[in-house]
């Protein structure tokens, strides 16, 4: 599958993978700082954004979905970053296609099999009567019957839009949750990446624990580690500067 995708900066290729339910929007902002420095590829996954649907979704097709939308474009990353699940889909990609890029970042997530997280997400995303709300204000109060927290409300509205007088949820709602099993798996791809990685953790997120530790540097015996004081799993959005700074360092150097 060839990804929708933003291509912008000059210099070696950086490529941005967002996270569940997001888009590439939600990385907009460490886009528009890495092209200082680098040609930034910003997709979204397949099932995300203004890419494909698709009844199919695992780490192995994401994978195989942006080395195809590489190839198309002719490009070779020299680094990959992704958030949440789409620093799994980085794992992957860097363990299936090693020779494919030089360094890799991973933010807030380990390659660990996790138990559902998401469960009032999908309760109130299913809430919402597509059908018959007559604007946005009406599915944050139809999604907050099971989802308690506004900032989670918001991020998730954003991906709401209005065609043809209806609105639609820009991804696959029905395949992400049948494919859910798949999105909180580990890493499928087996081997070592042996080029240069960072992960970065929020210091008071639980997705990266201490024993996630043996594992991470069984497949990336090069990893090194940095925290971010104050933020949880939204680190990037939570401490911009703080995290564009740790990539860049990272990337720079």
């Amino acid at each position: 599958m060839i990804l929708h995708y933003q291509l912008t900066g000059q210099g070696p290729l950086v490529v941005l993978v967002h996270g569940l339910f997001g888009s590439l929007e939600n990385l907009g902002g460490v886009a528009r700082a890495l092209s200082e420095h680098f040609q930034v590829l910003n997709i979204d996954v397949r099932n995300h954004g203004r890419s494909a649907h698709s009844d199919e979704m695992n780490y192995s097709l994401m994978a195989a979905d942006l080395s195809e939308t590489l190839e198309g474009l002719g490009l070779r990353p020299f680094a990959v970053l992704g958030h949440s699940m789409g620093g799994k889909l980085a794992m992957e990609f860097a363990l299936r296609y090693p020779e494919q890029l030089d360094r890799l970042i991973v933010a807030d997530i380990a390659p660990v099999s996790y138990s559902a997280r998401h469960n009032s997400v999908f309760a109130g995303l299913n809430q919402v009567d597509l059908l018959h709300i007559a604007n946005r204000g009406e599915a944050d109060q139809q999604m907050a019957q099971h989802i308690v927290e506004p900032g989670v409300r918001q991020f998730l509205l954003k991906s709401l839009e209005k065609t043809d007088n209806v609105f639609r949820w820009r991804f696959n709602l029905a395949a992400l949750q049948q494919q859910y099993p798949q999105l909180i798996s580990a890493p499928q791809a087996g081997g070592q990446f042996n080029g240069k990685v960072l992960f970065i953790k929020g210091a008071e997120s639980d997705y990266i624990l201490p024993e996630h530790r043996e594992t991470i540097l069984g497949l990336f015996p090069k990893a090194q580690a940095k925290i971010i004081q104050g933020t949880g799993h939204w680190l990037h959005a939570e401490k911009p500067s703080a995290f564009n700074k740790l990539v860049s360092d990272f990337l720079l150097t």
